[in-house]
């Protein structure tokens, strides 16, 4: 029986993962829950799962008593004590943003599995994490679907050598729109993405292509590639979840329906593989399968990725800080949406590349492109 703590339980990922843990009752234990401010899901999740731990960042005014059994954790430290939980065998980390750096980092330092939903961290902090990652007993596994797929194609490498990946992005909702449409898109559009059900903020991402900025970031970290070797195709039936390369010409993709499961389970039970209820690939349906590259003019945030890689530093922190605080502001209606991928250049480019070599490193990088994103928001 395999013990799982899970950082984020009341998000998209966090309770797609309740779900697959649910119908795998024999295999796995939900020991640990943390959320951020959804109380009543939470408390719904430990009256139905019964942790050992349940842990919220923003304190509820009341504990209802019939979930008192367990033990509880309020404010930001609740991420760290869910992630390690000394019976926990793996912890997924599922919350949005730069909190999850610490809770990857402890976990990883408590020998637990990691299984990674939240880019910031290696998007923020991908050169601490990898060498906590060699130096921890436990694994780093991917939950993303696009290195998910990128992972499962690489388990079947044999020995043969990846040339490039290619991260496939299904286009969002803005994938026909013209640039000018794009510019002046109203909340409501940004949210209505096409293929997959997401939460606030890895939505918006998907419509400017800044999640696929993070994802090429991601990408250099897990699987230790230079940038040229790291590409970006538009792939708007979201069933490539993405492609490997090969030196013998050989291009292997992992393909599937557009369902979160797969990937989580994917991650939880590994190296072996379970059934899901996510319905099989009718590829007797399927007429074609589309790729398209990028149009940088739509989507001008994917090249930032590039310019902080090639930064270095804490240029990756500072990138993904901005662009936290724009995404924020436009969900807000404090900003347009043309003006997200702008706030988060304006940083990247001012902000001085300070060495990433230890947490309060980034955390001082993270806190300090917020300032100044707020600052360019505020003055705009």
């Amino acid at each position: 029986m395999k013990e799982i703590a899970i950082i984020g339980s009341t998000g998209s990922i966090g309770t797609q993962a309740i779900a697959v843990a649910e119908l795998h009752k024999d295999r796995f234990r939900v020991g640990a829950l943390c959320a951020r401010q959804n109380a009543a899901l939470l408390f719904d999740q430990v009256r139905r799962l019964r942790p050992r731990m349940a842990g919220l960042v923003a304190a509820p005014a009341e504990i209802p008593p019939d979930v008192r059994f367990c033990e509880w954790v309020f404010g930001e430290e609740c991420l760290t004590a869910t992630a390690t939980l000394t019976e926990a065998d793996c912890v997924l980390v599922s919350v949005v943003g730069f909190c999850g750096l610490p809770a990857v980092l402890s976990a990883l330092s408590a020998g637990k599995d990691v299984l990674l939903a939240n880019k910031e961290a290696l998007v923020a902090g991908g050169a601490l994490v990898m060498d906590s990652v060699k130096k921890a007993s436990g694994k780093l596994l991917p939950v993303d679907s696009e290195h998910s797929a990128i992972f499962q194609c690489l388990e079947a490498a044999n020995g043969n050598r990846p040339r490039r990946v290619i991260l496939t992005a299904s286009g969002g909702p803005f994938r026909n729109a013209s640039v000018e449409a794009i510019e002046r898109a109203t909340v409501s559009e940004a949210l209505a993405h096409p293929n997959w059900t997401m939460g606030q903020k890895i939505t918006v991402d998907s419509a400017s292509m800044m999640n696929k900025a993070l994802e090429v970031i991601e990408a250099r970290w897990l699987f230790d590639l230079p940038l040229e070797q790291i590409d970006v195709l538009i792939h708007p039936e979201s069933i490539v979840h993405s492609m490997v390369e090969f030196e013998d010409g050989a291009l292997l993709s992992q393909m599937g329906v557009p369902d979160m499961r797969v990937p989580i389970l994917f991650a939880l039970a590994y190296p072996e593989r379970l059934r899901t209820e996510t319905p099989p690939l009718q590829t007797r349906q399927m007429r074609a399968l589309t790729f398209e590259e990028v149009d940088k003019q739509k989507f001008p945030g994917l090249s930032l990725a590039y310019q902080a890689l090639q930064a270095g530093g804490t240029a990756c922190a500072a990138l993904n800080a901005a662009n936290e605080v724009a995404v924020h502001a436009f969900l807000a209606e404090r900003i347009p949406f043309g003006r997200i991928w702008r706030v988060s250049k304006d940083v990247l480019e001012r902000m001085p590349v300070y060495s990433a070599s230890s947490l309060e490193a980034v955390r001082e990088a993270d806190r300090e492109a917020r300032r100044m994103a707020e600052r360019l928001i505020v003055k705009e």
